[in-house]
């Protein structure tokens, strides 16, 4: 205070600030802390400008434990435990006839929904899921993963249980011989895979691919984690990843699953659809015609004759 009387800057507003952010940063203080705190701001509460009262009051009305000297000499009113919280008036009860009105429309909902999750997924939309989800990193993933439950998209059919249950038993003894080349085999060809989208799948360094091919076939988590720990060394010796994927695998959805193995189906359309050139209706009338006005340089009757003796030429 001194200091700021000899210098001319008013450092009044700065001290309240600090000493309410010391004092509210406490759970609780002794007799002497809060005889001091009260006798420091009822100095400067009267001298600060509007700006910094309004800030103390702000802090000071949600702290538990203010001092009720303080409280009042801000216009704050002291928290009283045993006064009863008025209660708000009770909301009316609907007339019966809104109450039916809206009752109704439920089965017509109920379709919407079941018709918007019957959508079939366009290749294009596919391939950008499918880009996206490999892009994207472990957090990304999980969140893609938990709203493709609820997309309108038409996801997968299931796997028949009895060729799961074979493909659960091949792909755990694959994992088990860390054989990659017959575990991607039997995974592209039980999902009805491509062979580099099951390549991609199966070498995915994060893992979260190979977790929604294993939800796809329904297996077993302790079998999923055996296949983590002896197929790709990298997640295997990796006490965390191990983990994180099998937490994962508990949390996902069949359904997530499914539409993540529709885009998968559905990307291939698509690049196989971009190799082709789309041909139009009068192409070969405009190749033929093209081909009949280039003609050669001399024609065989213009050419002269060559005598090749006194009889004939």
């Amino acid at each position: 205070m001194t200091l700021s009387r000899r210098e001319g800057v008013d450092i009044r507003p700065t001290l309240l600030r600090v000493l309410t952010d010391l004092y509210v940063q406490a759970g609780k203080h002794s007799a002497d802390e809060e005889r001091q705190f009260v006798e420091l701001t009822s100095r400067l509460i009267d001298e600060v400008d509007d700006t910094t009262r309004a800030a103390v009051r702000a802090r000071l009305a949600i702290y538990p434990h203010a001092p009720i000297e303080t409280l009042r000499k801000l216009g704050l009113r002291p928290a009283d435990p045993e006064r009863a919280v008025p209660l708000a008036r009770q909301i009316p009860a609907p007339p019966p006839a809104a109450v039916e009105t809206r009752v109704e429309p439920r089965p017509i909902a109920e379709a919407q929904a079941r018709l918007e999750r019957s959508l079939s997924m366009q290749p294009q939309d596919a391939a950008e899921i499918h880009d996206m989800f490999f892009r994207a990193s472990a957090a990304e993933r999980a969140l893609i993963l938990h709203n493709l439950a609820e997309t309108p998209l038409r996801a997968a059919a299931r796997i028949p249980p009895s060729r799961a249950a074979h493909a659960v038993e091949a792909l755990e003894m694959a994992a088990f011989n860390a054989d990659v080349e017959n575990f991607t085999l039997e995974l592209g060809e039980t999902l009805i895979l491509p062979a580099r989208v099951a390549a991609q799948v199966v070498n995915d360094p994060g893992g979260e691919p190979l977790a929604c091919s294993a939800r796809a076939l329904e297996m077993p988590g302790p079998v999923f984690q055996r296949v983590l720990l002896f197929l790709n060394p990298a997640i295997g010796c990796s006490v965390q990843q191990v983990y994180r994927l099998s937490r994962l695998y508990d949390r996902l959805s069949e359904r997530s699953a499914l539409v993540m193995l529709a885009a998968w189906r559905g990307s291939t359309m698509a690049v196989t659809r971009a190799k082709f050139r789309p041909a139009l209706y009068d192409d070969e009338r405009q190749r033929a015609r093209s081909a009949a006005t280039t003609r050669p340089a001399a024609q065989p009757a213009s050419l002269p004759a060559t005598r090749t003796g006194t009889q004939g030429s």
